[in-house]
């Protein structure tokens, strides 16, 4: 095969991607090999592609195709998942579209329309993902609703009821108006919100006027012409038609002249008792709490202990509803404008502050929540942080990075209940199944289907029919599928001694973000060590946030987020990936710069390049020379140096640094110093044992690079030797001996050597001598490098290296660690402008030392500045004085010629 004079990633990678899916070099089946597994974060079935998509599954892909490399059975499952909340959203808004109301639907007819969506937007992203090169097993394509994962979800149902852990009960929930549904806690995100603090006027009520007195000194009490009222701030206005009480402190003097008493709701009339109850905070507002027991969670706690009456004023989509009595049917954020208006009409509102506060939204819709009590499931947690949290801390589980132990200690250390009911039609069906039993009293029954329904029923009723069911309306949480993601695509819970999950299970790696650590990785490990009495995963690796390059969240409102296909269209998938990778260290937000992409992609040419030199030259059957033999062999020890470095790197899963490292062994070590120490003359061949050398080289190379850019290191792979058909880059394992103390010893030389060749280098430019000029190189006292000669001469182009006894006259020197160099310049300089040269640089240097030397003469300065500073100014004291004695003693020698 030919290879194109310029890399185009359009071309090649269509044409290996294929080659890879024709001969089924992604497929993995249980064999003798040790497994490598990693399970795909399922994105939304019906998402699309965005960054931070391209960053977790570029990590993965690495280290999937890494372990490939290694000779494990890498198995990588793709899958997507059913997103009840977003998917349901995205059906209702195109009924609307088409003049269709989700309430004028059957469930069924519904669910018709919610398939008919995912069929016709369900993966695209996974399309995507191969664009990028992901190197799945498309075969094991698993979706949360799909007949496997479904029935799966359903036993565990059951057997969690079975076991206790799973009950129904009337609580304290969070609501999504917009959604209506419930909501867990974790999907509800906190925000710091500009507010209003409302203080309202409670009057005494009519009858108990006549009973307020002063009882402390310290008592705050109002009255205006209407008579005694307290005062009330609250951030809620409109929740006020569900008030049921005002709660005050016992030990707030502030308020004890309130005790015994009942106020009127204002606007709303109600009398209502003042109850004390020490949860009140003394120093918050006025210390008077109004009490809503249907929309706070802790005044419903207050409600039960003091059993207060519940006014629900909300309807499920957030308007007020019949039993709030005023503004029926108004949305709730509309009532808030118009019931501060008409408090202060009616001179019920002492004043408005402006108030910062943190208010609850929905993680999905991104509306504020509604504390709702409502009848949901729960699953009872406690019994799960308690087989989950050790596994993690005892480093059973690893994390990287590290400092996610404390986050996830602190979520299982406070562990709640789980709400997984939410009142929806996509998603897993509850299988709970109502009737009534024999003597007419509800009764409920949990089978994974109707048949085993109606047998359990039978039990209590004999005289129960099918017909007399009622299964329950609400899905279950979506996180209810994906917390048995690593047991559920190896059908590990239908079938739980099956070959796949004995020998897939556990899992190698989990990539997947911080933002889900309670909804997904800590909720896996609890589902591992219940189903199958293990960890899901041996390692999670945490990304970062990807952010602009000014810091911001990406995002389609500020519309700073690229689209990640016209990247790849752009730069190719190999640019992407390393652009991506240049700035993703594990568990650290990136900085996302296009920049960085197009680094990428200046890094596939400069590796075709490379390869286009090495391909291009003719080789000869003649002797070896010996700065080849030296390079040669230095460069087999750097090999083997680098990959041992790489191997450490990619155990601490410092995946960044991994790259770092072989791009600047590609781009310093191999292209400008290997290359430039073996390449032969202009027009002259290369002798065959160099050439097979490098040829050798160049696979390793691309071995080490491969995982990180798999299309470009394919296509050469495939250029440098004859491959048989479906050979693959991917399967050839990179095997390299660690190295010996010679070739360490060899490495550490060469450095030195590449610093003599630097100096020289140096020299020519500052004397502004052209490179095609030959110079002299002379060594003062003893040449400490004089085995690599051969090499110093080739690569600082000289005609000579030779020992003196002292630097001449006409000699430029430098040093090399403690050794010695001079180059003599003698009339190959222009010393005119020479002088020139030196002089500017000298009087900027004096400019330099005397700005030092006043800074040290301040006494303030050296009284309060820190130690380490007053030593870093002397430094650059000491440091100018020298330089400046070097150039004066220079000019003086210019000068004299």
């Amino acid at each position: 095969m030919d290879l194109a004079s310029k890399y185009d990633p359009q071309i090649v990678e269509s044409k290996w991607y294929q080659y890879w899916l024709d001969n089924k070099l992604f497929s993995s089946k249980p064999d003798s090999r040790e497994p490598y597994t990693v399970v795909i974060p399922p994105p939304n079935v019906t998402g699309v592609l965005h960054m931070g998509h391209m960053l977790n599954n570029t990590i993965q892909d690495i280290l999937v195709r890494r372990a490939r490399m290694e000779g494990k059975n890498a198995c990588w499952v793709p899958g997507t998942d059913h997103a009840s909340i977003a998917t349901e959203a995205k059906v209702v808004n195109r009924l609307a579209q088409e003049g269709i109301k989700k309430t004028d639907l059957t469930r069924e007819q519904f669910l018709e329309h919610a398939w008919d969506w995912t069929r016709e937007h369900g993966g695209i992203i996974l399309k995507q993902l191969r664009r990028l090169g992901c190197s799945c097993d498309w075969d094991r394509t698993a979706f949360t609703m799909d007949e496997t994962r479904s029935r799966s979800v359903i036993k565990v149902f059951c057997d969690l009821y079975n076991k206790g852990y799973i009950y129904r009960g009337v609580r304290m929930v969070n609501w999504d108006p917009q959604a209506q549904t419930a909501l867990s806690d974790e999907e509800v995100i906190y925000k710091d919100e500009h507010s209003k603090l409302y203080h309202l006027k409670y009057y005494v009520a009519s009858e108990d006027q006549a009973q307020v007195e002063r009882k402390d000194e310290g008592n705050v009490m109002h009255k205006d012409e209407k008579g005694y009222y307290a005062v009330v701030a609250t951030t809620r206005p409109e929740t006020i038609m569900g008030d049921t009480a005002m709660c005050i402190n016992p030990e707030d003097v502030k308020n004890t002249w309130l005790k015994g008493l009942h106020v009127i709701v204002p606007l709303v009339n109600r009398v209502i008792p003042v109850i004390e109850d020490s949860y009140v905070d003394i120093q918050f507002g006025t210390g008077c709490l109004k009490v809503t027991p249907a929309h706070d969670v802790n005044d419903h706690a207050l409600g039960l202990k003091h059993g207060l009456e519940t006014i629900d004023i909300f309807n499920d989509n957030g308007t007020i509803s019949e039993a709030a009595g005023l503004y029926v049917g108004q949305d709730r954020m509309d009532v808030r404008k118009q019931i501060s208006k008409d408090l202060e009409a009616a001179g019920l509102m002492e004043k408005v502050e402006d108030y910062d506060n943190k208010v609850g939204f929905s993680e999905r819709t991104n509306v504020p929540i509604e504390p709702k009590l409502s009848t949901q499931w729960f699953l009872r947690m406690q019994h799960f942080a308690d087989i989950a949290l050790s596994p993690v801390m005892d480093d059973e589980i690893e994390f990287y990075p590290k400092k996610y132990k404390n986050t996830y200690r602190h979520w299982l250390e406070n562990i709640k209940d789980w709400c997984i009911s939410r009142q929806l039609w996509w998603g897993h069906r509850i299988p709970a199944y109502y009737f009534k039993d024999a003597e007419g009293k509800n009764a409920t029954v949990v089978a994974e289907t109707t048949e085993e329904a109606l047998k359990l029923a039978l039990e209590i009723n004999p005289s129960v029919t099918a017909a007399d069911l009622e299964q329950e309306s609400d899905c279950m949480d979506t996180w209810f599928s994906s917390w048995l993601w690593p047991i559920s695509v190896f059908d590990g819970i239908n079938n739980p001694d099956n070959e796949e999950i004995n020998y897939y299970y556990p899992t190698s790696d989990l990539v997947t973000g911080p933002d889900i650590i309670f909804f997904w990785v800590a909720r896996m490990i609890m589902a591992g060590y219940e189903y199958r009495g293990k960890f899901p995963f041996k390692h999670v690796y945490f990304t970062g946030i990807v952010r602009d390059k000014l810091g911001r969240k990406m995002s389609k409102s500020l519309g700073n987020s690229p689209d990640p296909i016209m990247l790849i269209e752009k730069y190719g998938a190999d640019g992407v990936r390393m652009g991506m990778m240049l700035s993703a260290p594990a568990g650290n937000d990136i900085l996302f710069d296009e920049t960085l992409c197009e680094q990428g992609r200046n890094f596939n040419n400069k590796i075709w390049n490379a390869f286009r030199l090495v391909q291009g030259w003719e080789t000869t059957d003649a002797e070896q020379p010996l700065a080849s033999k030296i390079a040669v062999e230095w460069f087999d020890a750097k090999l083997k140096e680098v990959n041992a470095e790489m191997n450490e790197q990619f155990k601490s899963y410092r995946i960044s640094e991994a790259l770092m490292t072989v791009y600047r062994l590609f781009w310093d070590e191999f292209s400008s110093w290997y290359l430039e120490m073996i390449k032969p003359e202009y027009g002259k061949p290369i002798d065959k044992q160099t050439y097979e050398a490098t040829l050798k080289f160049f696979n390793s190379l691309l071995k080490m690079l491969h995982p990180f850019m798999p299309f470009i290191t394919e296509e050469l792979w495939q250029h440098i030797y004859d491959r048989k058909d479906s050979e693959s880059i991917m399967r050839d394992e990179l095997k390299l001996d660690t190295p010996s103390k010679d070739e360490l010893s060899l490495i550490e030389a060469i450095e030195q050597v590449k610093a003599i060749v630097s100096g020289v280098r140096t020299v020519r430019n500052q004397k502004n001598i052209a490179p095609k000029v030959e110079l002299d190189l002379n060594v003062i006292g003893q040449n400490n490098y004089e085995t690599y000669n051969s090499v110093i001469i080739k690569m600082a182009n000289l005609k000579a290296i030779e020992v003196v006894t002292e630097k001449s006259g006409d000699a430029s020197g430098f040093m090399v660690g403690t050794d010695s160099f001079a180059v003599p310049v003698g009339d190959l300089i222009d010393v005119t402008a020479e002088i020139e040269k030196q002089e500017k640089e000298l009087k900027h240097l004096e400019g330099f030392l005397a700005g030092i030397k006043k800074k040290l003469s301040n006494e303030n300065f050296v009284a309060n500045a820190p130690a380490a500073v007053i030593e870093r100014e002397r430094k650059k004291q000491s440091d100018s004085e020298e330089k400046i004695a070097t150039l004066k003693a220079s000019l003086a020698e210019l000068k004299s010629k």
